[in-house]
């Protein structure tokens, strides 16, 4: 009998405090003495209300594992029955060894683990890396976790006017852990998955790392217009991608969109040729929440009643680098 891979729970870790817009807005005002920033203008521009922070003395790890934790519990999954973890997030603890080996150390686990990474399309990339690796019978049981702590790079400390439109994608993300369970399956479940790369506009939004380069802070900055204009050619290689795999937009039961903003996230419906009212909005109440933002969907689905055994989901994702991508699956 043929190997298929199927996804079978999504769960997050939402931490319980929040930090509202104006909150935001009045600590950038606070830390950039001069810099002028209209009232309003995050809800106006991203369309945010408040975004979602983890406690200081919590670590990326710390969030996958209070996730994964109820995931394992919820999916009646013993921990020893996992195969194989991949950790997908941008932000880890440190940066060797792998984060993924402190998250499976925190849950006891004794299976093969290693990072995986590509800005926000990381959780995506994971599913396709845990399809393949099930259906050659490498593995059964794949745990997919992922974890930001995005809000401690926001850049509340502006010195240039010129420099405000470049930092307020910072002030937009939000923090949260999630996991994602992936078995082998007697019928298919991922149907089938397609990326692409315009890997020449990297440059766009970056995150650099301190200890490589000296002359700069590891802090989030983000040219929106150069980012927007990376993704040149993808929504139609995109759409093409879901025509390829045998199935139409119009059959899709739910479609997960990754959020940075609610304008971007309309601009990604239409660039993938999706209805907005398949997708649940989850930018607003929680922030850019990355990685994240796929596995929200999905388990604030199976919650609402939106997801069932059975639904056609396709879940899709425009990342910096800049990378697309989608997976389809049969829930």
């Amino acid at each position: 009998m043929a190997l298929h891979s199927a996804v079978v729970h999504a769960t997050v870790h939402v931490p319980e405090e929040r930090q509202s817009v104006s909150a935001v807005e009045d600590r950038f005002r606070a830390s950039s003495p001069g810099i002028p920033m209209s009232r309003g203008v995050l809800q106006h521009t991203y369309g945010l209300a408040q975004r979602t922070v983890a406690p200081l003395d919590e670590q990326p790890s710390d969030l996958a594992v209070h996730a994964a934790r109820d995931l394992l519990a919820e999916s009646g999954t013993p921990p020893q029955e996992v195969d194989l973890l991949l950790y997908a997030g941008i932000l880890a603890d440190m940066e060797e060894p792998a984060t993924a080996h402190v998250v499976a150390a925190k849950l006891s686990l004794e299976c093969p683990v290693f990072d995986l990474k590509n800005a926000c399309n990381g959780v995506l990339n994971a599913l396709e890396v845990a399809d393949a690796f099930i259906r050659t019978g490498q593995y059964r049981r794949v745990l997919i976790t992922s974890a930001e702590v995005s809000t401690r790079e926001s850049r509340w400390s502006v010195t240039d006017p010129d420099d405000v439109l470049n930092a307020l994608p910072s002030l937009s993300t939000g923090d949260m852990g999630s996991a994602v369970l992936v078995t082998a399956s007697g019928k298919p479940g991922i149907l089938g998955s397609r990326f692409f790369a315009n890997s020449w506009g990297w440059e766009a939004a970056t995150l650099p790392n301190p200890y490589a380069n000296h002359r700069r802070l590891g802090q989030l900055e983000i040219d929106s217009v150069k980012l927007v204009a990376s993704f040149d050619g993808m929504p139609a290689k995109v759409r093409g991608a879901v025509r390829d795999l045998g199935v139409s937009v119009e059959d899709f039961d739910l479609v997960c969109v990754h959020q940075p903003s609610v304008a971007f996230t309309r601009a990604a419906c239409d660039w993938g040729g999706v209805d907005p009212e398949q997708i649940l909005s989850t930018f607003p109440a929680h922030g850019n929440v990355a990685t994240n933002t796929i596995p929200l969907q999905l388990a604030t689905a199976l919650r609402s009643d939106r997801l069932h055994p059975g639904d056609l989901v396709d879940m899709f994702g425009f990342a910096s680098g800049a990378s697309a991508g989608i997976v389809v699956c049969r829930w």
